[in-house]
């Protein structure tokens, strides 16, 4: 798998990870472990997201990097990566 496919990958992983948790934490706010596990997948998420970002371009127009150019636009978009 090169690269830009691994980190997608991993980025997809951690936000599943983070969308679970969340639903649990809806019905149970104080559980520790979840709050540790959530943490630990943000922080997961936010590296992996960085990094893209830095080799591949932004993910959504949000990571917009303050650059001459809108990367945004630049090809190939996340989701037209070849299956």
């Amino acid at each position: 798998m090169d690269d830009r496919k691994a980190l997608m990958h991993r980025i997809q992983i951690c936000d599943f990870a983070l969308d679970e948790v969340k639903l649990f934490l809806d019905t149970h706010p104080r559980d520790t472990f979840a709050l540790d596990y959530y943490a630990k997948y943000l922080e997961l998420s936010k590296k992996a997201t960085a990094e893209y970002v830095q080799k591949f371009g932004p993910l959504t127009p949000g990571d917009y990097d303050g650059g001459p150019c809108w990367r945004w636009v630049d090809n190939p978009w996340p989701w037209e990566m070849e299956g």
